[in-house]
């Protein structure tokens, strides 16, 4: 299933969530330029539990960025075309209504805290994974963890996939979000002592969408 757009109308520019998408498609571009430098561009701006955790510890990583700035530099960063285009759907689809309720500063705080933590819930359950972490997926499932709180009967125009032709459904966000959540849930749990070079954060995702519909309300979300 893959979300086109919500019927639920907002009454502002969402111009952080547009700024949010510009910046990511720009590090984008920046990264498929550089070839054999990628890797170290991730080692860099990446978060890599095993480092975090190092560094909680005190001991030196020798990187010019401190480790913990690479939980905030690491939502900007993705792993390839579909991941990044992935992200920036859901996060168009769901991030401006919630922007419009929470007010473009609060959003942003609201949007990066929710990254942090889903990066350090992935780090709670891959301590010693030297795999680099990337992608806005923690933060954006923040916004849909609050998108599910404030609007669960929202209609989602949803693009499904029927044999060899597609068609569009109007589905309430209580079970499209509801849906996306209980896979990621079962995804984490079934990748506990799995080895962390999978490539997936699932437990990020779950982080992610459990703390934003926490964060949200605190901060104001239902006050209207």
């Amino acid at each position: 299933m893959i979300p086109i757009h919500d019927e639920n109308p907002t009454h502002s520019t969402p111009i952080v969530v547009y700024a949010l998408i510009a910046i990511n498609v720009v590090v984008f571009l920046h990264q498929i330029t550089l070839d054999a430098g990628l890797d170290g561009f991730f080692q860099l701006y990446a978060t890599i539990p095993q480092q975090l955790s190092a560094s909680f510890d005190g001991v030196p990583t020798n990187q010019p960025v401190p480790e913990i700035l690479t939980l905030i530099t690491s939502q900007f960063l993705h792993g390839g075309l579909m991941h990044i285009a992935g992200n920036m759907l859901f996060l168009w689809t769901f991030g401006d209504n919630i922007e419009h309720d929470l007010g473009h500063l609060k959003f942003l705080f609201f949007y990066l805290a929710c990254g942090v933590l889903a990066g350090l819930t992935h780090w709670f359950f891959a301590m010693q994974s030297g795999v680099p972490t990337v992608g806005a997926s923690g933060a954006i499932a923040g916004v849909m963890g609050a998108y599910i709180i404030k609007y669960p009967r929202a209609k989602i125009v949803t693009l499904l996939p029927l044999f060899i032709i597609f068609t569009t459904v109007r589905i309430p966000a209580i079970y499209f979000l509801g849906f996306w959540f209980v896979q990621q849930a079962f995804s984490s749990v079934a990748s506990l002592g799995m080895p962390s070079s999978a490539g997936v954060a699932y437990w990020a995702h779950s982080g992610g969408f459990i703390f934003g519909a926490i964060l949200g309300p605190m901060l104001g979300l239902m006050s209207d």
